[in-house]
């Protein structure tokens, strides 16, 4: 359910940016570092957008990356953990047997 309303979100969001630009459809003069350009408003705005997207995409690509190699160490260090926990179980059985023969108080 919450990748429908995100999705329904985008939509909507997508919908208010291209009412924006196509209003906004004036030219205007965009300063780089080199020089200057004239550009029409409404692909100043959508390209401006579209970085944005990718910049924020980009970030949460490298956040679930990191996310999944944790995980993925996660899992090995579990497994290891409980082969280890198998490994000591029968060696934890025996010394309960010997602990309650010895305390074991006989009268």
């Amino acid at each position: 359910m919450k990748i429908q309303w995100n999705f329904l979100f985008g939509i909507v969001f997508a919908l208010i940016v291209a009412v924006f630009a196509v209003i906004n459809v004036d030219s205007v003069t965009v300063n780089y570092l080199f020089g200057t350009g004239e550009w029409p408003l409404i692909l100043v705005i959508l390209i401006s957008v579209l970085l944005g997207g990718l910049m924020i995409g980009s970030a949460g690509l490298i956040k679930i990356y990191s996310l999944q190699r944790k995980w993925k160490a996660a899992v090995k260090e579990n497994e290891s953990l409980q082969l280890r926990l198998q490994e000591l179980e029968p060696v934890q059985a025996g010394e309960a047997e010997r602990v309650e023969t010895i305390t074991a108080p006989t009268k």
